[in-house]
């Protein structure tokens, strides 16, 4: 469940922001806190989505924890708490930090599509946990659990009929279009989650390695928001086309997403290591921890920038907004391809 809950922040916020950083390149953001405003439909969305994509989400760790043989599972009922209750947590505060962030960008000029997947995608792994370990003390409290497991469920029912009904155009057809692909992503990512489980003996035995993963994932699917942003906010602009290979622009935009990957995966590399260090946790060594994080970073980078490129230019040829598909289906991809990648990393260095 960790994995999906934390992709699932991302893709959604951070999709928020894409869509945010769109408005304001085409003029059309306006901070508002009237519902029927750009601002507010976008918003109601974004939070409409997290409850029914949580509830889908706990459906999906568990169906996949009994298709994989996971040890310790719990019942749906407790699926369902701890995942919309720690969603609904976590998601008032991320999407706070996603408008004062849109905010600040329009008042210093800053360009929304470069800072908001970073910022909202590290805000969503902060505070994602805590919400979830929060949400257990609700868990085997006698009456208190089914009531708020059908207390969930219900309200996910009528948000669903809420948005079918609605008139809200822009709430309408964000809900509608991303809700498919959050399906998906939450399926990728809590596979993901089994990939790292079934090597996580490997991964206990230098401790630095589990400290690392998390920002590993992060950072790599921060990158490929990014570029997401950008070329959504291009091809709505009307200054790209969606081609099969990337043109002279976009290429830029490419090159500099790897130019960024290397300082930053040294970093993490670095960082993971003090902090197992000042832990005393078991740690491979300084240089094989950045090893692995460079080496497993542009490996996971790679598969961000492809899927980044083909999912903005295929959804834009079909008539999908790109801005709803684009960083969800970058974060959950990477999610999965970027722990496949650090195990890679892991074997090719002889650590795994």
């Amino acid at each position: 469940l960790v994995p999906g809950a934390i992709g699932m922040r991302g893709a959604i916020f951070g999709a928020l922001g894409s869509r945010l950083g769109t408005a304001i390149h085409m003029g059309t953001f306006r901070p508002s806190r009237r519902l029927d405003s750009t601002v507010g439909q976008n918003l109601a969305a974004a939070l409409l989505l997290s409850l029914i994509s949580s509830i889908v989400l706990a459906v999906l760790a568990k169906a996949v924890a009994v298709a994989f043989g996971v040890d310790a599972l719990i019942s749906i009922t407790d699926f369902l708490v701890i995942s919309v209750v720690g969603a609904l947590l976590a998601s008032v505060f991320v999407a706070g930090i996603t408008l004062a962030v849109a905010g600040l960008s329009v008042r210093r000029g800053w360009d929304l599509d470069n800072v908001a997947s970073p910022i909202v995608t590290a805000a969503g792994d902060v505070v994602t946990l805590p919400g979830l370990w929060l949400a257990t003390f609700l868990v085997g409290v006698h009456w208190v659990t089914p009531t708020v497991g059908a207390a969930c469920v219900i309200a996910g029912v009528v948000s669903l009929g809420y948005t079918l009904r609605s008139r809200a155009p822009i709430l309408r057809r964000v809900v509608l279009e991303s809700l498919p692909v959050l399906v998906v992503a939450g399926a990728i990512s809590v596979i993901a989650g089994v990939a790292v489980q079934a090597r996580l003996t490997d991964l206990l035995e230098y401790k630095a390695l589990l400290i690392m993963l998390p920002p590993f994932l992060e950072d790599a699917g921060a990158l490929g928001g990014i570029l997401a942003s950008r070329l959504s906010t291009r091809l709505h602009l009307g200054l790209i086309e969606p081609s099969l290979l990337p043109g002279r622009t976009v290429a830029a935009d490419i090159i500099l997403v790897y130019l960024f990957a290397v300082p930053v995966f040294v970093l993490v590399g670095i960082s993971s290591d003090v902090v197992a260090t000042l832990g005393h946790y078991s740690s491979p060594g300084s240089l094989e921890m950045i090893q692995v994080a460079l080496l497993g970073g542009l490996l996971a980078t790679s598969a961000a920038v492809l899927v980044a490129f083909y999912g903005a230019a295929g959804t834009y040829r079909f008539s999908l907004d790109p801005d709803n598909h684009g960083t969800a289906i970058v974060t959950s991809t990477v999610d999965l391809l970027g722990a496949f990648a650090f195990i890679l990393a892991l074997a090719v260095l002889g650590l795994g």
